[in-house]
């Protein structure tokens, strides 16, 4: 089939050029070719979005960790880094050896995770109570929320003096803190994921004939269960950095114990040593929490990134 030229003063383009140039010479306009065949000459457009780097994610993230290494062993090789400022990633990789070693990291590690878990599992208790009272019921929210903020612009570092005071200074005082530190995260969040699930869920719920306990058990606390989520994952920091403060109140065990020990004798790279077991135990313990949390929330789809 053949496209005629137009006359010359005809204002319509001209087109055969346009023709030959997407089509292949075999090609015939209205032949029967595949409609999935991409013309002679024109790209698949491929989105931004599906198109893979070649270096690896796991890589990437630990290019910045290990190029910070290089430069403080460096610092610490050339001098301008002295032992007693801070030691080298050498000194404390020794260190930390010597200490597993003779097996007093491994039983300060197993103090201090028996007192996370201790405070951990009290706070979540309560801070959960507190807050299923508190975003269920309005006469719940009028008694318990009050208090509760009230209580929550209180550092519980100032509340040391007085734990020793009430529980002495054994383990009751130490627990009690990660409790105070952890309760209350996780009440603002339970509480704020409670009444952020949509009315219009509760609504379609009732004219399905759901009782009260129905509507709480099927929709309210799935609902709420992401803020749950993040308010336990935000409490596992708290509950490390209070057992920081817990673990200085006359402590003879524990990881805290031994950096008290070592700031007597100026020994930076125990207490390096220290700091590097709390964040590894608390990224660990945030591992945990997000591989729950992809295990629980895989009915909501989110963004990952691009």
């Amino acid at each position: 089939m053949s496209i005629s030229h137009a006359p010359p003063d005809s204002q319509e383009p001209d087109i055969s050029g346009i023709s030959q140039r997407i089509h292949s010479p075999g090609d015939a306009v209205g032949s029967d070719a595949a409609p999935d065949a991409t013309p002679v000459g024109l790209e698949p457009i491929v989105p931004a979005s599906s198109r893979r780097t070649r270096v690896p994610r796991w890589l990437r993230r630990t290019t910045g960790p290990v190029l910070l290494l290089v430069l403080w062993q460096l610092l610490s090789a050339t001098g301008v880094l002295t032992p007693n400022v801070l030691a080298s990633p050498g000194r404390i990789a020794q260190v930390a050896g010597d200490l597993i070693a003779d097996g007093s990291l491994a039983s300060a590690m197993t103090t201090s995770l028996q007192r996370v878990a201790g405070g951990l599992l009290l706070g979540a208790i309560i801070g959960t109570g507190l807050a299923l009272v508190s975003g269920l019921f309005r006469v719940g929210e009028d008694i318990v929320d009050a208090p509760v903020q009230m209580l929550r612009t209180v550092p519980f570092v100032g509340l040391i003096p007085l734990f020793i005071i009430w529980f002495g200074i054994g383990e009751a005082p130490k627990i009690a803190i990660i409790t105070l530190g952890v309760t209350f995260p996780l009440y603002l969040n339970v509480y704020a994921g409670i009444r952020g699930v949509d009315s219009q869920l509760i609504e379609a719920g009732e004219s399905l004939g759901l009782s009260r306990w129905g509507l709480v058990r099927h929709v309210i606390l799935p609902g709420a269960l992401p803020g749950a989520m993040t308010g336990l994952r935000y409490s596992l920091g708290i509950a490390w950095l209070a057992l920081v403060f817990a673990e200085q109140v006359n402590a003879d065990s524990g990881i805290g114990f031994l950096m008290v020990q070592a700031r007597d004798f100026l020994r930076t790279d125990v207490i390096v040593v220290c700091l590097i077991v709390y964040a590894f135990l608390g990224l660990l313990a945030d591992f945990i929490v997000r591989t729950l949390e992809r295990l629980l929330l895989q009915w909501r789809p989110t963004f990952t990134g691009r």
